[in-house]
Order: structure tokens, then C-alpha cells, then sequence
């Protein structure tokens, strides 16, 4: 356990700070610092937000309660200049005016929580020390992420599709918006999970993962929610859930579309409320968790289908990250592989193994099907059996498992093989002829296998003697 960690573990639920009050109604203002003053923390008042950010420039302040309506600078413009300035406190709306609009555009620019009038003193006492928790949290921010990569990091290349997506991501990451990141198997949905939760306000939190494939339907609700010992035969003691775990941090539910259809409902309500039960209980607890989710299938198909309750896809889908291919940025394929072949050399406590241009011409013109897990695969093997010679297009070639593979081996047995002496021409026109077969006729694919363009498949073919049919050609007799 770091040093930070075991600060924050510490923290009491009646930790003290300094807090500053703001409030244009002088009675209103001395109320609110009267109750705070006699529950032990240090208070600071002031009649305006300019006074406050004055007032920030001579004074460490944990945590800033403020008046929604006040002239000259209202809480929300307040609110809004502390999230320019990065004031690292949590701020507290109180207002006489509440309205759901005016809340959620307080959280949204970084307001911890919001409390209408009238309200008591343990209310306000008890909002007061949360947000001096979090604020703690804050200040240790710092300290955690020093031994923590830069999100970016984590993220290898630079092509165009992963610039974009690290843009979305230092976009949404500092908001507690929920997040639905779709893509294709091995694209790395996690890691782009872990790099919203590294960017976030909540990098200090637990990041919390369930796989939901992994589990059966009668586990799961177990493992999200924690169960009371004797729910169920094997419940021989209480179980924390992973929203608990979870809990000031992100929880990142992987595949999500794997979760039965009477748990959708126990989890929607625990995006819409807040609150949870675990099984066998019938006591609320409330979370304070951001929640990501990912899936490899299209959820607006799932929903159509009945197989995902559309509400709770409305839920999920607040901010959408698409994860490119592999396929879609193979400029970045020679630094993962680099990247990849690096990491295998210090498990291995090894030089890294070298890949020859022809080997990394091969894999940046490869369609990747597995995407960067696939990749992973393939260098951590080449590089386990690397000799001291760097590593070859042909020492590769037999584990692609893509269809331009299967094609190579088409045209080199049975009839229409390849052999040794025969003419350039005819070597491309037999794979010419192989690659079209493959995709049944199909010009587009065919070219695209080919590397070449489709006029330029056309007009090869016309040379053969080959005349188009829609997407079928026909030997000219």
C-alpha cells in the first residue's frame, strides 16, 4: 500500500478542513459558517465569487460552499471558473432554486453534489464531510499518478483513428458521464477503460473490472452486488460486490450484453438511483462509482431483438467511444510490435528479438481478424522461438490466419500450382485468377486482397481474355 493510499484510507468519516463560504445574504452565510465552525472545520466566508477566487490566491481551500443565485457572478459562472482555474477542492451548490437542469449543469462542470433550502444542519454537515473526503483524495491525486504511466502511454501509435480516440477520451474522461465503448474483439476496450479512469478525477479510486462472460448468470448478480452470508447454500460468509469495491472509482462492466435480462433491470437502477441491495438483503447502499461499459456486438440490434432492455441502453449509451481495428491504422503496426517485442524481452530478461523489414511489411499489410490481441500473440511467439537471425516474413507467414493466407497456399498446390522457371505474367495471372475465385468473383474484395485497384483488376482481366458479368467474371470463348 502506497503512502497515499493508506492516507485516504485513514480519513475518518469526521475529518475537518478548510471550507470556504459563499453567499451575497450575510445571515444566510453566517448560518451556514456557524454550523460548519461547531462541527470542527475551519471556515472562511465570503459575499461574492470574486471574492472567492481572490481569495484562492492567498488560501488553501478543501472545500467551497456556494449560493446559486448571487449577483455579479452567479454559482454556476462560480463553478465554472474554479474548472478553468483547476481548483483541485469539491464544490457544494446550495441553492432555494433547485431544478434539474441547473443540477445537472453544476455537475457537469465539477460541482461534488448539490442541497436545497431549507435543509438541517446534519444534512449539511454530513454533504460537507463527503465532499472534504473526496477533496483529500484530490490532494493525494498527485502522489498516485507519479507512479502511475501517462494515459497516454498506454495507448501505442500515431495514426489518425488513434489520435481521434485519444482526443474523445481527454474529452470525456473528466466528466462522470457513463460510457459505452463498442468494438471489435482484441481491439483493447479495456485499456481504453483503464486510460478514461487514469485521465479522470477518480484516478485515485479503484478501477474495478467483471468480465460478464466469464461468470454464469447465477454468480453474477452475486459478483456486482455483494451477497449476506446464508443468501444461498454456498453463501458461508458476507461477500463485498465489485460496485462496492468500486466505490469512489470506475467499474468497468466488459461485454456487457452477457448479462441476463432480469439483472438488466437490478442494474439500471443502480445507474438511475444510485443505490443497490446485495442478495439476501433487503438494506439500500448507495455507490458512487462511474460506470463504463463495452461490448463487441451492435446493442441497437440487441435491443430489437429483446435481448437488451432499451432503457438501460439509453442508459449505457451517454457518451459513445467506437475502438478502431487493427486494420483500420496499420501504420501503428511496426511500433506494437516493437512495443509488444520489448515487453516479452524483459519477462525474458533478453534482447529484444529483431524483425526484418520484410516481417513488418508482412504484418503492416496484414488484415489482423484477432486485431492487437492477435498481434500480441503472434510477437510474443516470435519473439519466445527468435534465434540470433532477425525474424522473417516467412517465419511469420504460416501463422497468419487471415483469407490472403489461405489464398498464398491456393495458388502454390494442386492445379494451377506455381513452379520454378515459369514466367512473371503467368504467376500473376494464376493468383489473379486464385484471389478472384476465393471471393467468388467478387472484383472489390479480390482487388483489395490484391493490394491493387479495381480499374486496374478490370483491365488485367480484359488481357485474359475475361469479360464482367455483375459481380461475376466469364472466360470469353
Amino acid at each position: 500500500m502506497t503512502e497515499a493510499t493508506e492516507t485516504l484510507s485513514t480519513l475518518s468519516d469526521n475529518a475537518t478542513g478548510r471550507i470556504c463560504v459563499v453567499d451575497d445574504n450575510a445571515r444566510a452565510r453566517q448560518s451556514i459558517a456557524d454550523v460548519l465552525k461547531a462541527a470542527g472545520h475551519e471556515v472562511f466566508m465570503c459575499s461574492s465569487g470574486r471574492e472567492v477566487l481572490q481569495l484562492l490566491d492567498k488560501e488553501l481551500i478543501d472545500v467551497v460552499v456556494t449560493d446559486l443565485q448571487m449577483p455579479g457572478m452567479t454559482g454556476l459562472e462560480l463553478i465554472r471558473a474554479l474548472e478553468a482555474r483547476k481548483f483541485d477542492g469539491q464544490v457544494v451548490m446550495v441553492t432555494a432554486f433547485a431544478t434539474v437542469e441547473a443540477a445537472v449543469d453544476a455537475m457537469r462542470h465539477g460541482a461534488f453534489d448539490f442541497i436545497e433550502k431549507p435543509f438541517d444542519a446534519e444534512q449539511l454537515e454530513q454533504l460537507v464531510g463527503r465532499a472534504l473526503r473526496q477533496a483529500a483524495r484530490s490532494e493525494t491525486r498527485s502522489q498516485v499518478l507519479a507512479s502511475v504511466p501517462d494515459w497516454h502511454n498506454l495507448m501505442i501509435g500515431n495514426s489518425e483513428p488513434l489520435a481521434r480516440l485519444r482526443r474523445r477520451i481527454a474529452q470525456v474522461a473528466p466528466t462522470d458521464e457513463t460510457v459505452l465503448i463498442t468494438g471489435e474483439s482484441g481491439t483493447g476496450k479495456e485499456l481504453v477503460a483503464r486510460c478514461l479512469h487514469a485521465a479522470s478525477k477518480r484516478s485515485v479510486g479503484a478501477f474495478v473490472g467483471l468480465n460478464c462472460p466469464a461468470l454464469s448468470p447465477q454468480l453474477m448478480e452475486s459478483e456486482l452486488f455483494g451477497h449476506e452470508k446464508g443468501a444461498f447454500t454456498s453463501a458461508d460468509a458476507p461477500r463485498v460486490g465489485r460496485f462496492e469495491l468500486a466505490d469512489g472509482g470506475t467499474i468497468l462492466l466488459d461485454e456487457i450484453t452477457e448479462i441476463e435480462l432480469p439483472l438488466q433491470a437490478k442494474l439500471l437502477r443502480v445507474l438511475q438511483e444510485k443505490s443497490y441491495e446485495r442478495v439476501g438483503s433487503s438494506q439500500s447502499r448507495t455507490t458512487n462509482v462511474r460506470v463504463i461499459a463495452s461490448t463487441n456486438r451492435d446493442l441497437r440490434q440487441e435491443v430489437s431483438q429483446n435481448r437488451f432492455r432499451q432503457d438501460l441502453y439509453y442508459r449505457l449509451a451517454v457518451v459513445l467511444l467506437e475502438v478502431p481495428p487493427l486494420r483500420h491504422r496499420l501504420g501503428d503496426v511496426p511500433l506494437l510490435v516493437a512495443h509488444v517485442a520489448k515487453q516479452v524481452a524483459s519477462r525474458m530478461n533478453r534482447q529484444p528479438a529483431e524483425f526484418s523489414s520484410s516481417a513488418l511489411d508482412l504484418l503492416s499489410h496484414y488484415h489482423w481478424p484477432g486485431n492487437v490481441r492477435e498481434l500480441e500473440n503472434l510477437v510474443t511467439r516470435a519473439s519466445v522461438l527468435a534465434g540470433d537471425d532477425p525474424i522473417t516474413a516467412d517465419d511469420l507467414r504460416t501463422w497468419l490466419l487471415d483469407e490472403e493466407t489461405a489464398i498464398a497456399g491456393k495458388t502454390t498446390n494442386g492445379e494451377g500450382a506455381l513452379s520454378a522457371g515459369m514466367k512473371l505474367e503467368d504467376m500473376e495471372r494464376k493468383l489473379i485468377e486464385a484471389t478472384l475465385d476465393h471471393y467468388d468473383g467478387h472484383r472489390a474484395r479480390a482487388a483489395q486482397a490484391l493490394g491493387i485497384g479495381i480499374r486496374t483488376l478490370t483491365n488485367k482481366l480484359r488481357l485474359y481474355g475475361y469479360a464482367p458479368r455483375a459481380k461475376v467474371f466469364a472466360r470469353v470463348a
